[in-house]
């Protein structure tokens, strides 16, 4: 796993080295995943993870609760409104410069939401988020979206880290076409003589960035407490998506030249 530790000098600067950055797209490219540990200030994890945990009760008493494929996993959405908006979190600077290298100008960030693992024995099947874009790939294409996760407390197998099975970005079998995001038991198979999955810790302020067709899962969580994990994509100019809501206050905080937030805002 490759685990970039910002540094004091690119904090200050609000700029990835370019070993930094070049290291970052290569893991992107070679694993499809990479961590930039230390990229989010504690101070907006802590706010943000405190308001994380005061909007679980609520969620998981409703009987429609957003769940992905059991009660152990809840899609959990970040408040929308100040004082809850970051721009180190929805235009961090480290994650822009090394999701630009490979998406290019007009990149936009189409999702603002978050997973939390809730104390649970339940997993999730290995899936990828979306699949490929097209069917019989002998070559699979170059990254269309990567996924920004952020951490708001420490992850790891214990309260159920997400598990990630490297290099599978590249396999041609899960794609839009084939109706199912989940990996066939014989691909597992192969894929785990290739490269097994690992169940990486992640230290609360870092950015796990991930590629969209990667394969994952959503694992047990074996402590008293809940994991919250804010998710965002940022995605290539040309694919659609469907906007996001944020407070006003977030239009002009948010301006990058880099980074779009394809959201529409409300006063209220």
């Amino acid at each position: 796993m490759t685990t970039i530790q910002i540094t004091d000098a690119e904090r200050s600067s609000a700029c990835l080295s370019e070993d930094h950055r070049d290291a970052t797209t290569r893991a992107l490219m070679d694993d499809g995943f990479a961590v930039l540990e230390g990229a989010v200030p504690l101070d907006k994890i802590a706010i943000l993870r405190e308001r994380a945990f005061a909007d679980i009760e609520s969620l998981v008493k409703r009987e429609d609760g957003p769940f992905n494929w059991h009660r152990g996993n809840l899609q959990q959405d970040p408040a929308p409104f100040p004082p809850y908006l970051f721009r180190e979190v929805l235009a961090n600077e480290f994650a822009i410069q090394a999701t630009h290298a490979l998406l290019g100008d007009g990149m936009y960030n189409g999702f603002y939401s978050g997973n939390t693992a809730m104390p649970s024995e339940n997993r999730q099947p290995v899936h990828a988020d979306i699949g490929q874009l097209w069917p019989n790939q002998v070559h699979t294409h170059p990254p269309y979206g990567i996924i920004v996760n952020v951490p708001l407390v420490d992850a790891s197998p214990e309260n159920g880290s997400t598990e990630i099975w490297p290099g599978t970005h590249t396999d041609p079998s899960v794609t839009l076409q084939s109706g199912s995001i989940e990996a066939a038991e014989a691909s597992l198979d192969r894929w785990r003589k290739i490269a097994p999955p690992i169940q990486p810790t992640i230290k609360a302020g870092s950015i796990l960035l991930r590629d969209v067709r990667l394969w994952h899962a959503g694992m047990p969580n074996r402590t008293a407490t809940p994991r919250p994990m804010i998710a965002m994509i940022y995605y290539v100019s040309w694919w659609p998506s469907e906007p996001f809501k944020l407070h006003a206050s977030a239009e002009e905080l948010l301006k990058h030249p880099l980074l779009r937030q394809n959201a529409t805002y409300f006063d209220a």
